[in-house]
């Protein structure tokens, strides 16, 4: 049975500092959001600043939410009721049933990057798409996709962890034991290390690829061909309409978007001429939140 237009859904996003959450019709129309703001090292706050956001929601709202969704880093159980795997952050997070600790009913859980898809597919820049990559490009690069309308994850639900693919089996570790991966290709995370101790942030690099900085240039080049041979190859096992970029680095505008596309044209296998589009992410900070509320309401096979 379709929900009623007027069901009001909750989307809580929790993040490394603050929970952000947004009260959403199910026909798409935002009633309210709110951002609360935590102590990660005070044990527990994180799940304080979720009661406070949903209760900020509700009276933002002026009416309980008959529907709550919660996205967080790592990895949700196989029930969808908690995260069941994030070492080292959170103390507290994993086997945390959300239904049962807000005393509302189920409330399905899921990864803060699919959230971040299933957002852009119900109210952003994929709206409307059955096949989408996303690729969140900042300190790392988190990932997500969606396959004929249902979210991939995959027999753990490591799936879509798209920043952890091999580019070069030569290469260096990862944080998960990758050689030569996406992430540590194209992250801000060793931008200095990449740039030959010149540049701190991704930002400052492209600044100067643009002021005519050939050292910066070839070094801004060299991630934008990583992150291009990475794009075609996921085309060529997931095959999406579109791969929505989103992030810090994805700000950068035509700097990112214009070689990138060409640079993925060049190569790309075209099946029926169809070509992927690559386009920025419409939700910003947001996007988790709407995720956990498209989530709530069943969408993308939650």
């Amino acid at each position: 049975m379709e929900p009623a237009r007027n069901m009001l859904i909750a989307g809580l996003d929790l993040g490394g500092t603050s929970v952000k959450g947004v009260m959403v019709r199910a026909d798409g129309v935002e009633a309210a959001r709110h951002t609360v703001s935590f102590d990660l090292e005070a044990p527990l706050a994180f799940a304080g600043a979720v009661e406070a956001c949903l209760a900020q929601l509700e009276r933002a709202a002026g009416s309980r939410a008959d529907r709550i969704g919660l996205s967080a880093p790592g990895l949700a159980a196989a029930d969808r009721r908690s995260i069941a795997f994030m070492p080292g952050r959170f103390p507290g997070l994993e086997g945390l049933d959300w239904g049962a600790h807000l005393a509302r009913g189920p409330v399905p859980v899921l990864n803060d990057a699919q959230a971040a898809l299933l957002g852009e597919v119900w109210r952003g820049a994929a709206a409307g798409c059955r096949n989408v990559i996303l690729l969140t490009l900042g300190t790392g690069v988190g990932g997500a996709a969606m396959v004929d309308g249902q979210l991939l994850r995959g027999h753990t639900g490591k799936a879509g962890h798209l920043g952890h693919v091999s580019l070069n089996p030569e290469g260096a570790l990862d944080i998960t034991g990758t050689p030569g991966s996406l992430e540590d290709a194209v992250g801000n995370h060793n931008i200095r290390e990449r740039s030959g101790g010149r540049f701190d942030t991704t930002h400052a690099l492209i600044e100067a690829h643009l002021q005519g900085d050939p050292a910066a240039t070839a070094v801004w080049n060299a991630s934008l061909r990583a992150l291009a041979a990475a794009i075609v190859s996921f085309t060529n096992v997931l095959d999406p309409e579109v791969v929505v970029l989103g992030g810090g680095i994805s700000r950068c505008g035509s700097a990112l978007f214009d070689p990138l596309q060409a640079m993925v044209a060049r190569c790309e296998w075209r099946v029926c001429g169809h070509q992927v589009r690559i386009i920025p992410a419409m939700l910003g900070e947001y996007a988790g939140a709407n995720g956990a509320a498209a989530c709530a309401l069943g969408l993308g096979g939650a």
